[in-house]
């Protein structure tokens, strides 16, 4: 029986995410990288297989269940650690998320068994993967941050606080953005309030996070322009979302049926039997 050809896939990306550097997704069979330096933070989970490693001559590994976060300018390899080799998921992150001062706490410890954290780093970067979902990635990030900080430095993660003033300006600034849409570092800089503490202030206010709301409101208009008749790819274009897609990727989860299904079933008046 002949020997399968090894692997290796790879998918790389910029999205327009502030302080995301790269997105790399890999699948790798046989490959070993040698040692190398990034000078970016590598947040990195693994979801089949492992890699081993060697980090400031440490052994360490990357079973599924893990984050794994390299430092910057810190020598690095990685090896598959199964027969079958690896998949892989890394967001590549500047120092605007993470300061070169928390180097040394990720040398001693760069893989962090955190089930909350594993599933947000998921979520990051099913956002990442999706144009027009920039605000949910730098909500998702801003969360991710913070519970990183809090490992490397040995502290508990901040819990949601109350603010309900600045989850209303939050409110209002993303009511008057809603096709426009708005980055959370803008919203940060508007406010004058970190990402983070905007993201729970909110979420606890409302009980739904800035993205979900705004994509709400943007499904609510949606429904008012298939109403009026319009096509749904000129809906997308005029409710703010990047493509019809988009659209329907939002409308289904909200609705419960595509745009172009919601549109066939408009009438003129209301049914006469009352259904």
């Amino acid at each position: 029986m002949a020997a399968q050809r090894p692997q290796r896939e790879v998918s790389a990306w910029r999205p327009r995410v502030s302080g995301v550097v790269e997105v790399f997704h890999a699948r790798f069979t046989e490959y070993a990288y040698p040692m190398h330096v990034h000078d970016a933070w590598t947040l990195l989970i693994v979801d089949d297989g492992a890699v081993r490693y060697d980090l400031d001559r440490h052994e360490h590994g990357t079973p599924h269940d893990t984050v794994s976060l390299l430092p910057p300018h810190v020598p690095h390899n990685g090896a598959p650690a199964t027969a079958d080799g690896f998949r892989k998921r890394v967001v590549y992150l500047d120092a605007s998320h993470l300061p070169d001062d928390l180097i040394g706490a990720a040398v001693d410890g760069p893989d962090l068994r955190d089930p909350l954290l594993r599933l947000r780093v998921g979520q990051l970067h099913t956002a990442l993967a999706h144009p027009g979902e920039e605000l949910e990635a730098g909500s998702r990030l801003a969360l991710i941050g913070e519970r990183l900080r809090a490992h490397l430095a040995d502290r508990p993660a901040g819990e949601p606080l109350a603010d309900p003033a600045l989850a209303r300006r939050l409110r209002e600034l993303l009511d008057e953005h809603v096709v426009e849409g708005l980055t959370l570092d803008a919203a940060a800089a508007l406010l004058h309030a970190h990402p983070a503490h905007l993201v729970r202030a909110f979420s606890r206010a409302y009980g739904i996070a800035p993205h979900q709301y705004l994509m709400s409101r943007r499904v609510g208009r949606a429904r008012r322009l298939l109403l009026d008749g319009r096509a749904p790819g000129e809906v997308a274009a005029l409710t703010g979302f990047y493509d019809q897609a988009h659209l329907t990727r939002h409308f289904g989860k909200l609705v419960g049926v595509p745009p172009g299904r919601y549109r066939a079933g408009v009438r003129t008046e209301p049914p006469r039997d009352g259904t």
